[in-house]
């Protein structure tokens, strides 16, 4: 089935005019810069490759400090992962399954809100407010919104060549008996995701060393560091992915890619978990973008 997205309310609040990290109305959706250079494009309206796996509520692209483009969308290898995004295979009414949020069937959403803060700091706080949908919950002919998702991104200015991007993402049931989980397979994918490109010299480093990926979940503390070569300019540089202690079920498990796949801090670990209509699950996760080189210390002190 088609998946459809729409937007019905764009509220923008401008509290100071001397942002340094600014957003613009663009072709598709909202653009955010500083100093006239790009750092991340959100996807408000629909967008599909030949009709399928069209999605919105996502980030790409995602610039690095040097203007290369670090994020994918519509990898051949997987077309329904795209750039920053935050997504669930398993959701559930009962035992009625409502949809698959990952590879984006039978789910829509609905942006009804949006709104442009810009702090004091320099940093610019978008807040947007998007339902979910499906064809399998309609009363009366019309399809019924079952969930209500509230994120905020607040991107910070560039500083001691990094930038700082926080997530924090509100999930509340507008139904009975809503549930949501990962892949039903031994790898339980599902949550918050980064697809980007990874060079051939890809590196991943956490708070005790090198890691290696593997097939399966992974056991990592904090944070993972991304690292290697990007673009034409044979830039050095890497995305830092990290988890926050306030997190449910912190630390929060890893799916880790050498290639062809996303990088994933995995919620829930196991099965389904209830979304309540009064008490919303609340994910919390930073992204570091860096040029040159980003160690532990650094990266601690970055995002305590």
């Amino acid at each position: 089935m088609k998946t459809t997205c729409g937007i019905l309310i764009l509220l923008m609040i401008a509290l100071s005019a001397t942002s340094q990290v600014k957003m613009k109305r663009s072709d598709g959706g909202m653009l955010f810069t500083e100093n006239n250079k790009n750092v991340l494009f959100y996807q408000m309206e629909p967008k599909n490759k030949d009709g399928q796996y069209e999605r919105c509520n996502y980030i790409h692209p995602l610039w690095s400090l040097n203007g290369t483009v670090l994020t994918e969308d519509f990898p051949a290898d997987h077309l329904h992962q795209r750039g920053i995004f935050w997504a669930w295979h398993q959701i559930w009414q009962g035992n009625n399954r409502l949809g698959d949020g990952w590879e984006i069937k039978d789910f829509e959403q609905e942006i009804s809100e949006v709104e442009f803060i810009s702090d004091k700091s320099g940093a610019a706080i978008f807040k947007t407010e998007v339902l979910w949908k499906s064809d399998k919950l309609r009363r009366l002919g019309s399809k019924v919104p079952y969930l209500r998702e509230n994120t905020t991104i607040t991107i910070y200015p560039e500083g001691n060549n990094s930038r700082k991007i926080d997530f924090e993402i509100h999930l509340l049931a507008l139904e009975d008996s809503i549930k949501i989980g990962g892949s039903e397979d031994e790898k339980r994918y599902g949550g918050f995701s980064v697809r980007m490109v990874l060079p051939d010299d890809v590196t991943f480093t956490g708070e005790q060393g090198e890691i290696k990926p593997q097939e399966n979940q992974m056991e990592v503390k904090d944070y993972v560091n991304v690292s290697g070569t990007f673009g034409e300019k044979s830039d050095k540089g890497g995305i830092v992915i990290a988890d926050n202690s306030e997190n449910p079920g912190y630390p929060q498990n890893w799916i880790l890619r050498e290639k062809n796949s996303m990088q994933n801090v995995v919620f829930p670990k196991e099965n389904v978990v209830d979304v309540s209509k009064t008490d919303p699950i609340v994910l919390k996760y930073s992204l570091i973008i860096y040029s040159g080189k980003m160690n532990d210390s650094k990266i601690q002190k970055i995002i305590k």
